[in-house]
């Protein structure tokens, strides 16, 4: 089931929370709806973009964290080894920093419009931030 729309530089995609395996990590974003920040690609990762968020404290610890998202999987970085960011996958995907490997919570998987992920991911490379927002559907 759709619950989020996320839109990403000229972009929509439909959305689901991952609230059986990341319900704490879930209800911290939820209560932020709607975000908007900017999604600029990945340095040491891989196929992704990411938000980086500084210190901003989402409350939450690790879990369903993974290192190896798959394409249309967005995970949130609590913060600790590096700073608190959000990655979107769409390609193949180790998520690290100059710090080493990470992981992240698996929150949100998208669930409508993944042929333009890749797209998104060029157009970030190769154009700059593009402007994102996750609101409920």
């Amino acid at each position: 089931m759709e619950e989020l729309e996320v839109v990403a530089g000229p972009y929509v995609f439909g959305a689901r929370f991952e609230d059986q395996n990341a319900p704490e990590t879930c209800a911290a974003f939820r209560a932020r709806l709607p975000f908007e920040s900017q999604v600029i690609h990945v340095r040491w990762s891989g196929e992704g973009v990411w938000i980086p968020l500084g210190d901003l404290e989402f409350g939450v610890g690790y879990e369903n964290a993974t290192s190896y998202p798959s394409p249309g999987q967005i995970i949130l970085y609590p913060g600790g080894v590096s700073e608190t960011e959000i990655l979107l996958a769409y390609g193949g995907v180790q998520f690290a920093s100059k710090a080493g490997q990470l992981a992240g919570n698996h929150f949100i998987t998208l669930t409508s419009g993944l042929e333009n992920l890749v797209p998104l991911g060029k157009m970030t490379l190769w154009q700059g931030a593009q402007k994102i927002t996750f609101r409920k559907k």
